[in-house]
C-alpha cells in the first residue's frame, strides 16, 4: 500500500497544522500579537506557498535547501536538527529535487544552501557546510 505524493502532502499539511496549534498556545490566539513559537523539529515544506506560510508565521526562519543524494547535506543534518531544538528560529527544509522551481527562485546553485529570513525578508545566505556556532551566531543576530 503506497500513498501518492498528493496524499503525503496532505498528511504533512495536516501534521504541520496540528503541530502549529500545539505550539501556539492560547495566549497568542487571545491577543494576536505574539509570534508563533518555533517548532523544535525542522519543518519539511513542499512548494512556495508552504515556504511563504512558514516565513510569515515565524519571526526568524532558517531554510535548509538540501538534496537526499548530497553528502555535505547529510553532514549538516545533525546541526540543522540541533538548531531547530535549541534556538527560537524555525528551521525549514526544502528538498531541491522535489522543489526545483523554488530552488531556482532563491538562486540555489549548490547544496546545502541555508537561507535566513527575518521579518519575512531574506537577510542572509550561506552555501556549504558551516559549524553550529557560526550558524547559531547568524541566527541570534536577528532574534
Amino acid at each position: 500500500m503506497s500513498e501518492s505524493p498528493s496524499d503525503i502532502d496532505e498528511i504533512r499539511a495536516q501534521k504541520r497544522e496540528e503541530l502549529a496549534s500545539q505550539i501556539d498556545g492560547e495566549s497568542a490566539e487571545e491577543d494576536g500579537s505574539e509570534p508563533n513559537s518555533a517548532p523544535s523539529e525542522p519543518i519539511h515544506v513542499n512548494g512556495n506557498a508552504e515556504l511563504q506560510d512558514a516565513v510569515s508565521d515565524y519571526d526568524v526562519v532558517l531554510v535548509d535547501f538540501y538534496a537526499d543524494w548530497c553528502g555535505p547535506c547529510k553532514m549538516l543534518e545533525p546541526t540543522v536538527r540541533s538548531l531547530a531544538e535549541s534556538t527560537d528560529a524555525a528551521v525549514v527544509k526544502v528538498d531541491i529535487d522535489q522543489n526545483q522551481q523554488l530552488a531556482q527562485q532563491y538562486q540555489v546553485r549548490g547544496v546545502p544552501t541555508l537561507q535566513l529570513f527575518s521579518g519575512g525578508e531574506a537577510v542572509e545566505q550561506v552555501v556549504g557546510v558551516r559549524d553550529e556556532s557560526t550558524l547559531r551566531s547568524m541566527i541570534e543576530q536577528y532574534l
